[in-house]
């Protein structure tokens, strides 16, 4: 299936993970063309590279029309998809068929593990209260990086390999 690349983005600092009854950091999100994928340890430059041996959520993704309609529903459209701190933010697949699935986008292959659950945080990154609840269900991706290599905005192809 065809899918789009919208936005793509490295944080190199917490802001929310880790950080339960503290403030909420304050690392800049930083928009990329383009993100560098190691297998097995992350995207190089982000908060999660090395975190853990085999950790879940190596990269992220979400669904573009998600963002849209959150941030539409919280009435702050202008806190961009980056809001939700995700890395890839994606248009053209239900994410949550890919739990469990090998899939490949741009020749580099992904496992899907799990959800990206909402936390509270979510309220307070979108700009009012009850974008936690809005979002379960449909909260992002977690994955694996199964290849190193070179994942670039624009339009792909994303392509099932296996189903575990």
């Amino acid at each position: 299936m065809e899918v789009v690349l919208e936005h793509l983005f490295l944080s190199p600092g917490h802001n929310y993970f880790g950080r339960h009854g503290q403030e909420a950091g304050g690392h800049e999100l930083v928009a990329c063309e383009e993100l560098k994928l190691h297998a097995g340890r992350g995207i190089a430059g982000d908060r999660f590279f090395d975190w853990k041996p085999d950790y879940k959520g190596q990269i992220t993704f979400f669904d573009a029309a998600v963002a849209d309609e959150i941030l539409a529903h919280a009435g702050n459209p202008e806190a961009g998809p980056g809001a939700f701190r995700r890395n890839v933010v994606m248009r053209g697949v239900d994410l949550n068929t890919l739990i469990g699935v090998t899939f490949e986008v741009q020749g580099i292959r992904f496992q899907g593990v799990e959800e990206c659950r909402p936390c509270y945080w979510m309220d307070q990154a979108c700009g009012t209260e009850g974008i936690e609840d809005l979002m379960k269900g449909r909260g992002g991706l977690r994955c694996r990086i199964l290849d190193d290599g070179v994942l670039r905005r624009g339009i792909a192809e994303c392509r099932v390999i296996s189903e575990q």
